[in-house]
């Protein structure tokens, strides 16, 4: 079994699939993701929580396209959280 010690000195398992990201490196994807959306015109339409994180659904202001993004990470809920409220 693989394991490796992230930043915050704690062990991820994830039975012998390769490397894990660590919850930082996570987050940092996520955000970027979220920023992505957002800077192609996409706006935050609706938000459903449950244990296994946030499914965020963008609907683009101008031609109607949307896009779902499983946000997983804490952190990560309280960045697109603080985006909502800046608005």
């Amino acid at each position: 079994m693989y394991s490796e010690q992230n930043v915050s000195g704690r062990i991820r398992r994830n039975g012998g699939k390769g490397v894990v990201m660590s919850d930082y490196q996570e987050f940092l994807s996520e955000r970027d993701k979220i920023d992505f959306l957002i800077q192609k015109g996409f706006k935050i339409e609706n938000i459903t929580e449950n244990l296994s994180g946030a499914f965020v659904l963008f609907k683009h202001k101008e031609n109607k396209r949307r896009a779902t993004l499983h946000v997983k990470t804490a952190n990560a809920r309280k960045y697109f959280s603080n985006l909502l409220l800046e608005k």
